[in-house]
């Protein structure tokens, strides 16, 4: 089906909801009917067909079988069921016990389906909508588009078009993060050709498990599997591919558990819960991983199950590498696939995760991120990095990478990462209507550069190949030394000045006596005081302090404060660090780099740090030269005419 033809029924069951929900719900709040009532809609016009079958069997066998369930679900041939008498058209015949009726039939679904329907909490509506007299025409209207949504007129993939949308427009509505959870198609596809084209003779003839820690409503792994199983595809593969995913929100956990059902992926599993600190599935083990985590997200309440603050109280393995803050967790999700990894298999695993640019270098070499870079450069499973366009997400315009990850290399890429630059304009291209915020895409062609980029495995302008050593430094901390003059208070020493001498002043005449009549020469109050004879009282020291000022400074023409042991004091404020890289010596990169711009400075005795970070800017950083005077006065003569007439007709 055409995407026209989506958005007509998308447009018809917005047009219900505005219709019929108007004066009982707000309009962000129609997912929670709207989105149900899809759901159901939809498999009711599955179920249709094996009704009268159905209950044939289940009459037949109720009290017979403990068991009935692969009875009723071999009669509809989908892995769920319907054991009531009622349709969606049916309830309609008996309008004075619609609700009574219509529960039931919620009620009498299979498991499967209850759970998606709980997880929407549509049952929490039904008595708004009966209350306000519109459950009948709710029903009504939807029984009317059955066969627009049934499997005969919309496919599955058509299917989830319609629910992608009808999420998108419930956002806009609540102004919201709109398209928080959505992952562009062509990002999923470029992915998809990454992980799969590489092995694709290895996997024709095998079956195979995916996984999605953060599954949404399932488009990574449906697309995943389609990439394997289409007859078009180059690996077109016979074999099962089994999928898995966890996701948090109830609501997308409901539609990716309804379209596994729909699709009869009665094998496959969806788990409803955090992935971080309820791990659905802690022994399996899987040949590929696909995620888009989300970004900046508080994992607070995870980290608290797992252990709290402290990473020596965490016993969960997938996370012994380092505990992070409390606000992105995107690394962890790497962690945690990496977790996941197959090690005795042919196969062994294939990991691709979107990722923003965060992950590549923040926080220093004292911080969890660059445990978790160390953990993964180290034991050489990084593969590649993809910088993606900008604009190129629904909820965000940051620079976003693809990160590439598995357990076995090639030969020719063991101890060697790719970073490839697909930022720049070759690689997509502008939409002529924004949606939120994105404002480009990646055509098929497009991707399929990239992906030939990547299998080359070459160097060039949009790709750089690195050993693993290259992304590994030394943080070492540099000091200066304390640096101070003094400067003369004017005022203070014009008060001096004008003093009357008498026993109470005797001490300040003394220190007006001795005053410079320049910038002191002394290097601090100390010293000179020292140079009184007699000394001074200790009650006029003050007096000190309002004739001198004692400015810091990196001036190296001022002299450096020692300590007793004759050692140049640091200056904490000029204290810095350096991210040597691991190739190189210490004190030659100190003394190239560092001895030119300060003299002055020396390494510090404190240990130093291995550090990981990933500068894709340093790598493929382009120099755009400032435009012209030239240019910029013709823009501003440009200007000038096209605004002319509007001062004309305010004169």
């Amino acid at each position: 089906m055409s995407w026209n033809n989506n958005s007509k029924i998308v447009s018809f069951i917005w047009q219900v909801a505005d219709d019929i929900l108007r004066d009982i719900y707000v309009k962000w709040k129609y997912r929670d009917v709207i989105l149900p009532m899809t759901v159901l809609t939809r498999i009711d016009s599955e179920l249709v067909w094996t009704k009268d079958k159905v209950l044939s069997e289940y009459e037949k066998f109720k009290d017979k079988i403990t068991n009935i369930q692969p009875i009723l679900e071999k009669a509809t041939g989908y892995a769920f069921y319907n054991t009531s008498p009622f349709t969606l058209s049916n309830l309609l015949k008996d309008p004075d016990n619609l609700k009574t009726n219509f529960k039931q039939y919620i009620n009498w679904y299979s498991e499967n389906i209850q759970d998606i329907l709980k997880k929407f909490k549509f049952e929490n509506q039904i008595q708004t909508l009966e209350e306000a007299d519109i459950l009948f025409a709710l029903i009504t209207k939807f029984s009317e588009a059955s066969k627009d949504l049934s499997p005969v007129t919309l496919s599955n993939h058509d299917m989830w078009y319609v629910f992608e949308e009808l999420i998108r427009k419930f956002n806009e509505e609540n102004n919201e993060e709109a398209w928080e959870h959505f992952t562009p198609r062509e990002v999923i596809r470029l992915m998809t050709n990454i992980l799969f084209l590489p092995v694709k003779d290895q996997i024709k003839d095998k079956p195979l498990s995916i996984y999605d820690p953060c599954a949404w409503s399932g488009w990574m792994l449906s697309i995943a599997k389609e990439f394997i199983q289409w007859p078009d595809s180059e690996i077109h593969s016979n074999w099962n591919v089994y999928t898995y995913g966890q996701e948090i929100n109830p609501e997308t956990y409901a539609l990716c558990k309804a379209d596994m059902l729909l699709k009869w992926e009665r094998d496959n599993k969806v788990a409803f819960g955090s992935t971080l600190s309820n791990d659905w599935f802690p022994n399996d083990k899987f040949n590929y991983c696909l995620s888009n985590p989300p970004y900046w997200k508080s994992w607070k309440l995870d980290l608290e199950k797992l252990g709290n603050w402290n990473k020596n109280n965490i016993v969960d393995p997938r996370f012994s590498i380092w505990v992070p803050g409390i606000w992105d967790w995107q690394l962890l999700f790497v962690l945690h696939m990496i977790s996941k990894m197959k090690h005795d298999t042919p196969l062994w695993t294939r990991i691709a995760t979107v990722q923003n640019g965060s992950a590549l270098f923040t926080w220093n070499a004292w911080g969890w991120e660059s445990e978790i870079r160390r953990h993964i450069i180290e034991h050489d499973y990084l593969e590649a990095i993809i910088a993606l366009p900008k604009d190129m997400f629904y909820n965000t315009g940051i620079g976003t990478y693809i990160w590439v990850i598995t357990n076995r290399k090639p030969e020719h890429k063991k101890d060697k990462i790719q970073l490839i630059n697909a930022s720049s304009k070759k690689f997509y291209k502008k939409l002529g209507k924004s949606l939120w915020n994105k404002r480009v895409e990646i055509t098929d062609t497009q991707i399929e550069e990239i992906y030939k980029i990547f299998d080359n495995f070459k160097p060039s302008k949009y790709s750089k190949i690195f050993d693993k050593e290259d992304f590994w430094y030394t943080q070492i901390i540099v000091e200066r030394p304390i640096r101070k003059k003094l400067i003369i208070n004017t005022d203070f020493k014009n008060y001096l000045k004008s003093i009357k001498p008498n026993k109470d002043t005797v001490d300040l005449l003394k220190i007006a006596y001795y005053l410079p009549s320049e910038e002191t020469e002394f290097l601090t109050k100390s010293d000179f005081l020292k140079s009184f004879e007699p000394k001074l009282s200790r009650t006029f020291w003050k007096y000190v302090d309002f004739y001198f000022e004692e400015l810091w400074t990196n001036d190296i023409n001022w002299e450096i404060i020692y300590d007793k042991k004759w050692n140049p004091k640091s200056d904490s404020n000029l204290r810095d660090k350096e991210n040597i890289p691991l190739k190189e010596n210490i004190q030659e990169y100190f003394d190239r780099e560092v001895k030119p711009f300060a003299p002055d400075a020396w390494i510090s005795k404190k240990e130093s740090k291995v550090w990981y970070e990933i500068n894709f800017n340093k790598y493929f950083y382009e120099y755009t030269p400032p435009r012209s005077l030239e240019d910029i006065a013709k823009d501003i003569l440009a200007l000038e005419k096209e605004t002319e007439w509007v001062l004309k007709d305010i004169i």
